[in-house]
């Protein structure tokens, strides 16, 4: 088990050590260099402060003591210069790097398959990074910075027994009583000791450490939790229904039972750390009071001049603080690789979806023909189907409408048609060619689409439309008019150039819910593919604004293929042929008037529970 668990840790720091390369090759030899030179900089005060008190209590050589103050003066001043060179090298080289990671994580979600960006696990588990790395002190780069506190111990210890060493050798100068001192079990039984008292510190660190993550990782839900309800209260949308709705009530109660959690939390780390901090600082004091001890009594008997005993000291109580780092930093280390883990199987997330290799064929005549046969599929991790033997066929340049009530399989069906995902059975295929064997990226660009939880940012209304930061004005301006945004740009101050919200532009234009859907299928137009799909994007228009909107886009649409999908039934009469869903199955196919003519059928039972808002409709 604990060779298991040694192999692992070895495994994840490895691949750690990789990933830092990757993200900056010069971030680790920069992080060593600057903590060798922080390790080397106390040393030169204990070795040339010694050296100086011995010519003041000898020679008194006035030259010679010139010659050593301005040595240690330029040898400070020059690894000060250096390290802090290094230092400021090593925070640029860091932010890069940290700017690596998150871009190479966007990057990551982008190019994930949809099914897992659809997967909650997926923003569970890159929360979960965030919070590692802005609350625990976990992941990558605290990696970094561990190696960097590692290298510095180890080079600590280093120098520290370089200039220690001679105080451990035997010396013949005292006699008697005094001899014993001198002796190999006087100085080796005061070294055992020593690593004694160091190594019981350090495991009790090593406890110490191991509690402080427990609780750090008892609170990451709190901080989630938190962290949602912090960004509802900055945002100045979420202020309507807090207020409305009187929703304080409920962010009060959550941040209080945050705090109440978040004191818990302090609370134990401020105990544990108490009590282990006391027995540590007990030792350490016992450990420091026996160095100068054990020094003096060298110095008694003559063995160590006066200067040394700065230098003994001093290096004694650095290899003391360089072992303690040592240990701490690989305590940290193998205690980091849990939140290092989360971020290797965050990068490992891998699509099984194949993106085949057939190239689409190029027509400008745009006649594309779509076939669903015996089509089933469920969602990942769950056994219920959401479509269960759907067949249906859309003919070249007609117009399908996908009507159903919530929840009976329309939106599915699109994700589908778009190969979001793959399906459990049977086959989808586009021109008598299953799509799964074209080339992912061309399929794609067949499909014009507007989803119903579509997504508008905060750019310009110019680079919303077109989906691309340059473009051409006057074909955004056509496209907008088409959509029936024509009398709502000529109120916008710097018109297609007016950013959209006030999140980074003061600037910044509110738009209503159907102007936004109104742009959202200006975009749709702008990309001109021979498919388009609608997938409810009206739903915050009226009935007959609806209505309005979708038959003028009908005659936008011209001979290209196009599916709309909407629980109003009114908003579709104009399509050659509806498909009526119900619990995953296309129970009905027709036009409107045949479908009408079935009075046992689920569209006659859906059109006349929504004939109100054809009569309001017709009546204007």
């Amino acid at each position: 088990m604990q060779k298991n668990r040694f192999r692992e840790n070895i495994k994840t720091l490895n691949t750690g050590l990789k990933e830092i390369h990757e993200l900056q090759p010069w971030v680790l030899t920069v992080t060593i260099f600057d903590s060798l030179f922080k390790s080397l900089a106390p040393f030169i005060n204990i070795y040339m402060t010694a050296r100086i008190i011995d010519e003041l209590l000898g020679v008194k050589d006035i030259d010679r003591l010139i010659f050593l103050v301005g040595l240690t003066i330029g040898l400070n001043l020059i690894v000060h210069l250096i390290s802090t060179g290094l230092d400021h090298l090593r925070t640029m080289l860091r932010s890069i790097m940290m700017q690596n990671q998150d871009m190479k994580m966007n990057e990551k979600i982008i190019n994930m398959d949809y099914e897992h960006v659809e997967n909650p696990e997926t923003h569970k588990l890159r929360t979960k990074i965030a919070e590692a790395e802005n609350f625990n002190g976990g992941g990558i780069i605290n990696l970094l910075n561990h190696l960097g506190a590692f290298a510095k111990g180890l080079a600590t210890v280093i120098t520290s027994m370089v200039l220690v060493i001679e105080l451990f050798k035997p010396n013949m100068v005292a006699e008697g009583n005094l001899y014993f001192i001198n002796s190999k079990l006087f100085s080796y039984g005061f070294l055992i000791l020593i690593l004694a008292g160091t190594i019981f510190n350090l495991y009790l660190k090593t406890l110490e450490d191991k509690k402080i993550f427990k609780y750090f990782s008892g609170v990451m839900d709190l901080n989630r939790i938190y962290g949602f309800y912090y960004d509802q209260v900055l945002d100045y949308n979420a202020g309507k229904e807090i207020r409305l709705y009187d929703q304080k009530h409920i962010y009060d109660k959550e941040i209080k039972s945050f705090i109440a959690g978040s004191n818990k939390t302090l609370k134990g780390m401020e105990d544990t750390n108490a009590k282990y901090g006391g027995i540590s600082a007990l030792i350490s004091s016992s450990i420091g009071g026996l160095v100068y001890i054990f020094v003096g009594l060298k110095a008694i008997v003559g063995s160590i001049s006066i200067g040394s005993i700065v230098q003994y000291t001093g290096s004694i109580t650095q290899f003391i603080s360089g072992s303690t780092e040592i240990l701490t930093s690989i305590n940290n280390i193998i205690n980091n690789n849990q939140y290092l883990q989360l971020y290797i199987d965050f990068l490992n997330i891998e699509g099984e979806k194949y993106k085949g290799t057939l190239p689409v064929e190029k027509r400008d005549d745009d006649e594309y023909e779509i076939e669903f046969r015996n089509v089933s599929f469920k969602y990942p991790d769950t056994d219920e189907y959401v479509l269960k033997d759907v067949s249906i066929k859309l003919n070249i340049g007609e117009r399908l409408a996908i009507v159903g009530m919530n929840g009976s399989g329309k939106t599915t069906f699109i994700k589908l048609l778009c190969r979001l995902y793959d399906p459990d059975e049977g086959e989808i295929l586009l021109n008598g060619i299953d799509i799964k064997k074209y080339d992912y990226e061309e399929y794609m660009n067949l499909f014009s689409i507007v989803f119903q939880d579509f997504k508008l940012f905060s750019f310009s209304l110019g680079q919303n439309v077109a989906a691309a930061v340059d473009y051409e004005e006057e074909e955004v301006v056509d496209v907008l008019e088409k959509a029936g945004f024509e009398e709502r740009l000529e109120t916008m101050p710097k018109g297609v150039y007016t950013p959209l919200y006030k999140d980074f532009d003061e600037d910044g234009v509110e738009i209503s819910g159907g102007e936004a859907q109104k742009i959202a299928l200006a975009r749709a137009l702008y990309r001109d593919a021979p498919i388009i799909i609608l997938d409810e994007p009206t739903a915050a228009l009226d009935p007959i604004a609806e209505f309005e909107i979708y038959s003028k886009f009908n005659a936008i649409v011209g001979t290209k293929t196009a599916f709309y999908i909407s629980h109003r039934l009114s908003s579709c009469r104009f399509c050659d042929e509806i498909g009526v869903f119900h619990e995953g199955r296309i129970v009905q196919k027709g036009t409107h008037e045949e479908l009408l003519k079935d009075e046992e059928g689920k569209y006659y039972e859906l059109w006349h529970s929504q004939a109100q808002y054809y009569n309001e409709e017709e009546s204007a």
